[in-house]
């Protein structure tokens, strides 16, 4: 087979030959003629054209993959085309998208590449700037998203990651019954997770069954307002960590009132409190039955962080019921204020 036929039949070129192929230094250059009376596509919707309008201005170039040792780039100076919906447009061509200038193979291999590789190796790789990496992934991704076809979805979960260091968040949506990403979004304010519910609209929104998420209030509010009928379950993680908080401040606030024997006794001791008991050391366990047996209110609020934890363990809801209304009684009389309230 020719290379000139491989190149048009692989680049999936119907209306178009390659004519010639020139070596120009260390790169290949197909050069491409459109085969007359064929009909072109509209470059914007993609419909055929009803007639053409003349050739472009200047010649393009496109970057395909490597031949021999050689990148091969394709060289073809498009026509215009009178399409009925989009007026005079340039065509579209079959081996690249519109405004790209790496054709469809070669930015599929970019984005294989880069789901496992850092980008600025990809781009050396493929001897292209790292923008252009990042241009072909957005492209890929738009594509992947625009394709796929979402299935009922009733339980979510919603959580937020660090992007970067000075408070840069990112509001991560789940679907928790197929363990699936749902979707992205920049920030963590109650505007960002309005952005979710627009994306999936008020209908499919109006199934959700379950919302998990933290004790956010800005979630929150925006789950009430597009999601009113779902029932929000707040996620151990944060429920955990708002209790430590509580045991963390109880400490803080014996160690300036104690003197001498017993605020030596509690000074120190946070991570002793704080960590799973299974997770203490021989010497953090001595310190932690010495708090236990002090009878202190710092004892009463550890007690009632573990026992919290039991909530979680229940298999049948009326026993988890009836544990969380016996720990909510014990947190009331327990004189402390901050887990109380």
């Amino acid at each position: 087979m020719r290379m000139e036929t491989y190149i048009r039949k692989s680049l999936g070129m119907k209306a178009h030959r390659v004519v010639r192929v020139v070596e120009e230094g260390d790169v290949l250059a197909a050069e491409v003629e459109r085969y007359r009376r064929r009909k072109l596509r509209c470059g914007r919707c993609g419909l055929e054209g009803r007639r053409t309008k003349g050739l472009c201005a200047r010649e393009r170039r496109w970057r395909d993959i490597s031949m021999g040792g050689k990148w091969l780039v394709i060289v073809y100076r498009p026509w215009r085309v009178a399409c009925r919906v989009c007026g005079v447009t340039a065509e579209g061509v079959p081996w690249a998208q519109r405004w790209s200038r790496l054709t469809r193979r070669l930015a599929c291999d970019i984005a294989a590449m880069a789901k496992d590789r850092d980008w600025k190796a990809v781009a050396r790789f493929f001897e292209v700037d790292w923008k252009t990496v990042v241009t072909t992934i957005r492209r890929a991704v738009a594509q992947g998203l625009a394709k796929r076809k979402l299935k009922p979805i009733q339980w979510i979960g919603i959580d937020e990651v660090s992007r970067k260091k000075g408070h840069h968040y990112l509001t991560l949506v789940y679907d928790l019954k197929r363990s699936e990403l749902l979707w992205i979004g920049e920030g963590r304010t109650e505007e960002t997770l309005q952005g979710f519910f627009a994306w999936l609209g008020p209908r499919r929104s109006a199934r959700i069954g379950v919302v998990c998420m933290d004790m956010w209030k800005p979630y929150l509010n925006a789950v009430r307002e597009h999601a009113g009928q779902a029932v929000v379950a707040f996620d151990r993680f944060h429920l955990v960590r708002h209790l430590n908080e509580a045991v963390d401040e109880v400490r803080r606030s014996l160690v300036r009132k104690l003197k001498d024997r017993f605020r030596a006794l509690v000074k120190g001791t946070r991570f002793v409190l704080l960590k799973n008991p299974w997770n203490l050391t021989p010497k953090q366990k001595q310190q932690l039955n010495a708090l236990v047996r002090s009878n202190s209110p710092l004892s009463r609020a550890w007690y009632l962080k573990e026992d919290f934890q039991r909530f979680f363990d229940y298999v049948r809801e009326g026993w988890a019921e009836k544990h969380l209304k016996h720990w909510l009684g014990w947190a009331s009389r327990s004189r402390l204020e901050r887990i109380a309230s």
